[in-house]
């Protein structure tokens, strides 16, 4: 880029994202889908990665040069932490922020949903079949919500209000928490889930939490116990939780992220008994693409000027250490998907 020019955005998507207007004065912006995405990035000064599902940058990364700024429009980064990327010296960053409170309010509905059966009262209003049933409290409950980022924070914050005692759980243990108090690590874990009602995944993708729930974690809860994942497909051992529910290992389970997305049409998650699939949508509410952008120019606005970023992706851990403003102390351990 010469000192005359404006910097190139690439932004990819087939979607043009909102607001992308009110920076045509300071970026060149050039919108591409995945065919054009290789020959775009050797130009490119920043990416803005719009369609945050995709798989083509490891193979469209350049060899040399390329964005020297990575933007995300989700808060995962698992998709961005490939060698050529890390390697590049490229700032990638997350759009923190814009998923907490939505995540945590379809929880507490699932939660809910399962504790007071509507799912049943669903399926027999269908049949027009009047049944009287007893449902259950939340209040009193034991939880465990795994992802101590601010997704999995927001998650424990809804679930204490409707009563539920909660246990947080994150990458490593510490006393002094000013919301929780203790903040159990990764490595409680197997001594807390005898004792939870409901279990919540709610962490990043990374190494160490890879297929963490698996046969031997849902053996170690409580029988009847619900589980929830709003973190990350791979989390999961598919099979095994549809091993756990049929069972009767589990009382319920559901699931907003999957292996594979969208999940296939033969796949037995549609059909194994106590489950509730949902495509994905946990953090979509009315307006978040607008919110996304939003975020996006804001950064985009420190990033012309020279400024420290917001929610930069620590490369090592896999997340962004929270601190919220650049200057702010980390002081947890992981942003959630």
């Amino acid at each position: 880029m010469t000192t005359t020019e404006l910097p190139l955005v690439v932004v990819l998507g087939e979607e043009e994202p909102p607001l992308l207007g009110r920076i045509e004065d300071r970026a060149r912006l050039r919108r591409v889908g995945e065919a054009d995405l290789a020959g775009a990035l050797r130009e490119a000064d920043a990416l803005l990665v719009w369609d945050f599902l995709t798989g083509a940058l490891p193979a469209a990364w350049p060899a040399s040069g390329g964005p020297r700024w990575v933007h995300t429009a989700s808060a995962g980064v698992d998709r961005l932490l490939f060698p050529a990327l890390l390697h590049s010296g490229a700032v990638i960053t997350n759009s923190r922020g814009v998923f907490e409170e939505p995540i945590a309010e379809y929880v507490a509905g699932l939660v809910l949903a399962m504790a007071k059966d509507l799912p049943g009262t669903l399926d027999r209003q269908r049949a027009r079949v009047w049944q009287h049933r007893e449902t259950e409290r939340v209040a009193g409950t034991r939880a465990v919500v795994v992802g101590g980022g601010p997704i999995g924070r927001a998650v424990a914050r809804v679930l204490r209000a409707l009563g539920l005692r909660v246990a947080l759980v994150s990458r490593s243990a510490r006393e002094g928490d000013a919301e929780f108090g203790r903040v159990h690590g990764f490595g409680e874990l197997a001594g807390l889930l005898p004792e939870a009602d409901w279990v919540v995944s709610a962490a990043p993708l990374t190494a160490g939490t890879a297929d963490m729930f698996d046969a031997a974690a849902f053996a170690r809860m409580k029988r009847g116990a619900r589980f929830v994942n709003v973190g990350r497909g791979p989390l999961v051992v598919e099979d095994d939780l549809v091993a756990a529910l049929r069972s009767g290992r589990l009382g319920g389970a559901a699931l907003d992220v999957f292996r594979q997305e969208p999940l296939p049409g033969d796949s037995p998650l549609w059909t194994v008994p106590g489950l509730l699939v949902s495509p994905h949508m946990s953090a979509d509410t009315h307006g978040w693409l607008e919110d996304l952008a939003e975020l996006f120019l804001a950064n985009f606005a420190r990033w012309a000027a020279g400024r420290p970023l917001h929610n930069v992706v620590d490369n090592t851990l896999g997340y962004v250490p929270v601190g919220g403003a650049p200057d702010d102390t980390p002081h947890t351990e992981e942003v959630s998907p």
